[in-house]
């Protein structure tokens, strides 16, 4: 389980049991998660914590374009860095819960249970999103490890039971999916507009690209030997074919 959530360590959820029981994670690897991916852009996201998990999870909204406001009377020289050449807001000072108006997501990453519990009631009474790091039952969201390569991203969780095994998969995961798929996805993204504006169908569309993604010769094959020319050649004959 969780660091922050395991029998015999002081309680950190709202839940207040003194000494964890467990209580709070107990049905956690039976939690049906619905995973999504969000659209961050000019969307206002709230970092509360100016540490080094403070800074991991500024780096990575703004990976995904986040407009992001980190709030924390201190903070390391990394995130004021980001905020004096403007990348992010710094709110100098302690939480308040006025710092959730108007925003589309919160994560919370201090070592002070009541303000976490605070953050997570004032996130639900406004029915967005909050993630209180290392305490599942302050989140109504959990991340999971990313792998990021190009358009593609492939997320792994193990619903907070192991990041050691999710760090590995995602490993493995890089090595399997290499810059050649990022590379099919652009290359079928450029004809998505023929296909929509000449494939009469929903199953036409998709016998289309099925056709070339998993057809002979093996368009991943030839991107690996660097024949880019020899996938545009086998998308070209599946339009002449679809026309």
């Amino acid at each position: 389980m969780p660091a922050a959530a395991y029998a015999g360590k002081e309680c950190v959820c709202q839940f207040r049991r003194g000494i964890c029981d467990q209580t709070c994670v107990r049905d956690m690897l039976e939690t049906p998660f619905y995973i999504a991916c969000l659209k961050l852009r000019g969307r206002k996201c709230v970092v509360v914590g100016g540490g080094e998990i403070g800074l991991e999870k500024v780096e990575g909204l703004l990976a995904c374009d986040g407009d992001v406001t980190l709030v924390a009377p201190e903070v390391g020289p990394e995130l004021a860095q980001l905020a004096l050449e403007g990348s992010i807001r710094w709110e100098q000072r302690e939480y308040a819960p006025g710092d959730l108006e108007g925003t589309f997501m919160v994560i919370a990453c201090t070592d002070d249970t009541d303000t976490n519990i605070g953050i997570y009631e004032d996130a639900e009474r406004r029915a967005m999103l909050v993630n209180v790091v290392d305490v599942p039952p302050l989140c109504n969201f959990i991340l999971p490890a990313i792998v990021r390569t190009g358009p593609l991203a492939i997320a792994i969780s193990t619903a907070g039971a192991s990041p050691a095994l999710a760090k590995r998969m995602k490993a493995e995961v890089s090595e399997l999916f290499g810059e050649e798929y990022a590379q099919l996805a652009i290359l079928l993204n450029d004809v998505r507009g023929w296909a929509k504006g000449t494939l009469p169908t929903y199953q036409d569309r998709k016998a289309f690209f099925e056709g070339i993604v998993n057809g002979e010769p093996d368009p991943i094959e030839l991107l690996r030997a660097g024949d880019v020319d020899g996938v545009r050649e086998l998308i070209e004959a599946a339009q002449r074919v679809g026309a």
